[in-house]
């Protein structure tokens, strides 16, 4: 059964869009920026928050497309958690083939699952699975606050892009 009003043609664009995405994000911030920041020997705690932070900054964009205010900047908080956590899952994995992958899965399925951010934030939805998935993602949330502060030292694997 296909997401309403989605058809396969579309759910396959969105997927594909979503991979890209994915890609790109993570080659900028889990890729560039944290290379850069390694090489200039900072500690891994500030290198997860920067560029959890540029990652965040980088949806800031999306005040251009005519997203309110508040919907981007509760955007910019949720994107610097997941940040973190794709940070996290290339340090403990070894590879920003993971945090790639992770990240190329959850657009997608975030946007056929609720509309899109804007959509979802805009609906407030008041049934039962909106308040499940809103808990979720709050627990979500406060897992990357309370993980940035446990980072320590520098990493021993250098994240790499080969397989």
């Amino acid at each position: 059964m296909l997401p309403e009003g989605r058809s396969g043609q579309e759910i396959a664009l969105i997927a594909l869009l979503g991979l890209c995405v994915g890609v790109a994000e993570e080659l900028a911030t889990r890729g560039l920026a944290v290379k850069m920041l390694r090489d200039a020997g900072h500690g891994e705690r500030f290198v997860a928050i920067v560029s959890s932070l540029l990652f965040a900054l980088m949806h800031s964009v999306n005040l251009l497309s005519g997203m309110r205010v508040s919907t981007v900047a509760s955007t910019i908080v949720y994107t610097f958690c997941f940040g973190i956590c794709m940070y996290l899952v290339m340090r403990v994995t070894g590879t920003i083939w993971a945090a790639i992958i992770l990240h190329g899965i959850t657009d997608p399925t975030t946007i056929l699952s609720s509309g899109g951010i804007d959509r979802a934030v805009n609906a407030g939805g008041t049934d039962g699975w909106s308040a499940l998935t809103s808990l979720a993602t709050i627990g979500f949330m406060l897992f990357a606050v309370v993980a940035m502060f446990l980072i320590r030292g520098n990493a021993t694997v250098k994240p790499t892009i080969n397989a």
